[in-house]
């Protein structure tokens, strides 16, 4: 009995000193618009998994494969210099949607690891449209007491900024060209 006693205690302790403690969780986050324009307006200027004019901060993008799942490639230049390698997992011209994952990136660029995201768009009422994106993440440093640039709400932070300023900007871009 007194064993028992013993390996309860010893599997407690363990629990307690944080022995079991797991890495960080995986963030996601969503963001939507709406925009003046119809679903395939608003589409056409998103459609094309290397042209990404309308996201700020992009100086250029490098890229390979058209819009074929599996195949297609990008090299996101940043103003400032620093690239994104990204790859496209899934596309669906009929639903108006595609996902990609980054493949390479500084997490002082992005503080994120293991990045997939969807961007779709949806009919909206009156003829106009929602622009959903989504993504999921872990943050930029993987081991427990990460540092604050490199944390979970660093992470979410950088990502949403990107999604809101890149549907702001989309929505001025498509509105504009009526």
């Amino acid at each position: 009995m007194k064993s028992i006693w013993i390996a309860v205690a010893l599997v407690a302790s363990a629990l307690s000193s944080g022995a079991w403690a797991h890495g960080p969780s995986r963030q996601k986050t969503t963001e939507k618009i709406e925009i003046n324009a119809p679903p395939e307006k608003v589409w056409a200027a998103i459609a094309d998994f290397h042209d990404l004019s309308w996201l700020p901060g992009v100086a250029k993008t490098l890229g390979s494969g058209g819009n074929e799942p599996d195949v297609a490639k990008r090299q996101i230049v940043l103003d400032n210099g620093a690239t994104i390698d990204e790859s496209l997992f899934k596309y669906d011209a009929a639903e108006k949607t595609y996902s990609y994952r980054i493949d390479n990136v500084d997490v002082k660029v992005l503080p994120v690891n293991n990045y997939s995201s969807t961007i779709a768009v949806l009919p909206a009422e009156g003829g106009k449209s929602i622009v959903e994106w989504r993504g999921a993440f872990y943050r930029g440093y993987p081991n427990n007491d990460p540092p604050p640039e490199l944390n979970d709400d660093a992470a979410l932070a950088a990502v949403t900024k990107i999604y809101k300023s890149g549907l702001e900007s989309l929505k001025k871009k498509v509105e504009a060209a009526k």
